[in-house]
């Protein structure tokens, strides 16, 4: 079904904008999403040659025993450094070779973790260094290859996506989760029994699309509050989920401050509720949670620099799912319903008049969206490019 070519990423061209100016780009992203294969497409296009160097491979490791040694030859070279987390005491010597020769261009650092997480970057490298974050495959980049409905269930990772056939690209994703859990967060940091990370992860599968309650989380894993905080930090810097903040800016009303929380990937939120097939998410009570979270994920690729993402709820029970706003103020108003005969809530037109927006859509999975009123219009998954053009 499926070339085992290389897939053009919309993120190429913003990376090689940012290595024209930036001394060094880190290109980040959960394992597996492809920044590997990116960098390598990009490479013929950068300014100056390039040198890849993988930190996983002992080989290159040995070549930065001494790293200034290795790296000051390189002056005109863009050195790309893969899987960088792997060597933090890298970054300060980073910081005087820029120093030195501040020219753009001079490294591109590829991580599977978050600035936050990889503390000594943000420290190290501040004012020098531009970060990408690289998504799994989003609709519009996959849309000439497959469904939506194949990208919803399997998820936007390149190996589950593309996998010849349903039984790989489930087994792919089982062995991400267990990878993530038996070695990739503790190589980030994360000392705890992964079973009981695994515990929580799946817990928060099922929670996708609703309120993060924290006392729940605690009391059903037997540990305490803080700890839950702590690991959901590391699940989020690890860009494994998303947690939506509630707008509250300015407004006299009761809100909920709770964030919703979200899996990032709908292919592994699946994998994690042992959904095996889209017949079974079709009948399971997640289907209408998977695809908002599928949405909040597609329209978080999208979202140009100055939006920012929220949702809404009053204890009074107004909600809508999705708030986008610039500067603060709130812009748009989006509601996501799994039908396609939708029609908006009441709460809808409560949160329009409380918001002051002007325009609002219910995202379906239609393909065709249609208006509702002047200031209301369905719109399907790949018309999500329309929510921001002007």
């Amino acid at each position: 079904m499926f070339a085992d070519n290389y897939i053009p990423r919309i993120a190429e061209s913003d990376i090689l904008k940012l290595a024209s100016y930036f001394p060094a780009v880190a290109v980040v992203g959960p394992r597996q999403v492809g920044k590997t294969s990116l960098v390598h497409a990009i490479r013929s296009r950068l300014e100056r040659q390039s040198i890849y160097l993988d930190l996983e491979n002992p080989d290159d490791l040995a070549k930065l025993q001494n790293p200034a040694l290795f790296l000051n030859p390189l002056a005109d070279h863009t050195v790309i450094l893969d899987e960088v987390q792997k060597l933090p005491s890298l970054f300060p010597i980073l910081r005087g070779i820029i120093d030195r020769d501040r020219k753009p261009g001079r490294f591109i650092l590829l991580g599977s973790a978050s600035p936050d997480l990889i503390r000594d970057t943000s420290e190290s490298l501040a004012g020098r260094i531009a970060y990408h974050e690289l998504k799994p495959f989003f609709w519009e980049e996959v849309s000439h290859l497959t469904s939506f409905q194949t990208h919803w269930f399997r998820g936007g990772f390149p190996s589950s996506l593309l996998a010849p056939n349903s039984e790989m690209a489930r087994l792919w994703r089982q062995n991400f989760i267990k990878t993530y859990l038996e070695r990739d967060l503790p190589l980030l940091g994360l000392s705890a029994d992964p079973t009981l990370t695994g515990r929580l992860w799946q817990m928060t599968a099922h929670l996708s699309g609703n309120l993060l309650n924290m006392e729940t989380l605690s009391r059903s894993l037997g540990i305490n509050g803080t700890t839950v905080r702590r690991y959901l930090d590391f699940f989020e810097s690890a860009y494994l989920i998303r947690r939506l903040p509630s707008y509250s800016a300015n407004l006299k009303k009761r809100l909920v401050k709770s964030p919703k929380i979200y899996i990032r990937d709908t292919g592994i939120l699946h994998q994690l509720l042992g959904i095996q097939s889209t017949l079974d998410l079709a009948g399971h009570p997640i289907v209408g949670a998977s695809w908002e979270t599928y949405v909040v994920e597609q329209i978080a690729a999208l979202l140009p620099d100055w939006a920012e993402l929220f949702f809404y709820r009053t204890h009074q029970g107004t909600e809508v799912d999705i708030v986008i706003a610039r500067a603060g103020k709130p812009e748009l108003l989006i509601e996501v319903k799994y039908s396609t005969t939708p029609k908006p809530s009441k709460g809808f037109y409560i949160a329009q008049e409380d918001l002051q927006t002007k325009k609002g859509y219910l995202i379906c999975p239609v393909d065709e969206g249609f208006p509702i009123s002047d200031q209301v219009a369905v719109l399907g998954i790949q018309e999500l490019t329309k929510l921001f053009e002007r």
